[in-house]
């Protein structure tokens, strides 16, 4: 077990945090909201808008069913992915869990205005609500956990000092 699997809220630093990890391992990064948008050939607004949220979750959960089976992986988690706590024993199957966990009115300033986000629609409200019920699943599953509330590379010292 050797692959870095990186759980967070939307806007915690998952993607680019893999991807400087990736990087500096040497290791290939999958971004499972990129990986799910390429094999569907659509976008996850388009997925949520024409199947739902419930099809695009059993997407997330297959591809890590299937992932657990790889080494030499960095994971970047889509933010419901690691929510969803039928995928928890996957994900420990797969790697080590870090947390990156940010506040919330980071992760709303880092959000701000990203349209690709099918889950930021509700507004403000929504969102703090589903961080506040997130954030307590996220640590169940996770390893490690980091602040990654700053810039990336105080998070990124941080992960390659624990690992």
């Amino acid at each position: 077990m050797n692959n870095i699997i990186l759980c967070g809220f939307m806007g915690s630093g998952k993607t680019t945090l893999g991807e400087s990890l990736a990087e500096h391992f040497g290791m290939e990064l999958i971004d499972t909201d990129k990986e799910i948008e390429k094999r569907e050939n659509r976008s996850i607004a388009d997925i949520f808008s024409s199947e739902g949220e419930a099809y695009f979750r059993g997407l997330e959960t297959e591809l890590i069913k299937e992932l657990k089976n790889r080494e030499n992986l960095i994971i970047s988690l889509g933010g419901g992915l690691a929510a969803n706590r039928v995928n928890h024993p996957y994900l420990k199957e797969a790697g080590r869990v870090i947390l990156l966990e940010c506040s919330v009115e980071e992760t709303l300033r880092r959000i701000s205005g990203d349209a690709t986000r099918p889950l930021t629609a509700g507004g403000r409200e929504d969102i703090v609500e589903r961080y506040n019920k997130r954030k307590p699943i996220y640590e169940e599953v996770a390893d490690i956990v980091v602040d990654s509330s700053g810039d990336i590379n105080r998070t990124f010292n941080a992960v390659i000092s624990i690992l």
